[in-house]
């Protein structure tokens, strides 16, 4: 898993266009269909935390994880300066290695942070982690990005944006084998002297089959409840770009 760096610092500059509020709306409303109306929820890869911030402003007690401490660093501050008195824990943690003082009533990840997860052992164990620490009647819910996405919509394609904070150059390759995306990322970021310094990344996201996801969480010991179509209750189709996933604990 490649931690964000240098990216960290533009991230929310150029996610501009994700409604996260719409996303919370919908998060909120699985949690409540299952129940979940409080307690504490843990927001798996929150990155810089902006869906943690709005399910905190909803009423719920949050535990933000990630792996990149830069993006934690931007988390922690936005957030006390957001809700100065409403503490949001944040823990730099690998999602495979989750470790907790204690049980949550719901696990939430959103914004493809599971494709993060290069390997088949890797999903299997963060769900054997959320099992541990999800309350015998949590839930979990969290999303994917498709093998028709990464396909047809971002493998082989150039995605560039030029403003006068920074800019970036986004190249992707789909490897069709290993079922992996290849971002190459370019950023030239403004500093004080107006100066635009240049930094390079490299990540890679795996796309999982459903049938696939199925079957590790079934060995991990928890039981699928339902596949959507990103922000609907519809199921997933073969052109659906992200689906929406969700489990818990299975019933002994």
């Amino acid at each position: 898993m490649e931690a964000y760096t240098s990216f960290a610092q533009v991230y929310d500059l150029f996610m501009d266009n994700v409604p996260y509020e719409e996303w919370s709306r919908y998060i909120i409303g699985l949690l409540k269909e299952y129940g979940i109306c409080d307690g504490t929820v843990l927001d798996l890869g929150c990155g810089t935390g902006k869906i943690t911030r709005l399910l905190k402003k909803a009423g719920y007690d949050m535990i933000g994880v990630d792996n990149s401490p830069e993006m934690l660093e931007i988390a922690a501050e936005t957030g006390y300066q957001e809700m100065p008195e409403d503490e949001i824990l944040y823990l730099l943690q690998d999602m495979r290695e989750l470790e907790l003082y204690g049980s949550v009533r719901a696990v939430v990840s959103i914004c493809d942070s599971m494709n993060y997860l290069l390997e088949e052992t890797d999903l299997l164990s963060l769900f054997y982690r959320v099992n541990e620490y999800l309350d015998p009647d949590g839930i979990f819910i969290f999303d994917l990005n498709t093998v028709y996405k990464y396909r047809e919509l971002l493998g082989e394609t150039t995605i560039a944006e030029n403003r006068e904070e920074g800019s970036f150059i986004w190249d992707n390759y789909f490897d069709e084998e290993e079922q992996i995306n290849e971002y190459d990322l370019t950023l030239f970021i403004r500093e004080e002297s107006d100066l635009y310094r240049k930094y390079e990344e490299l990540h890679y996201q795996k796309a999982y089959e459903l049938e696939q996801v199925k079957e590790l969480l079934l060995q991990a010991g928890m039981e699928f409840v339902a596949a959507y179509d990103a922000f609907t209750h519809d199921p997933v189709t073969a052109e659906s770009e992200r689906m929406y996933i969700i489990a818990r604990p299975k019933v002994i």
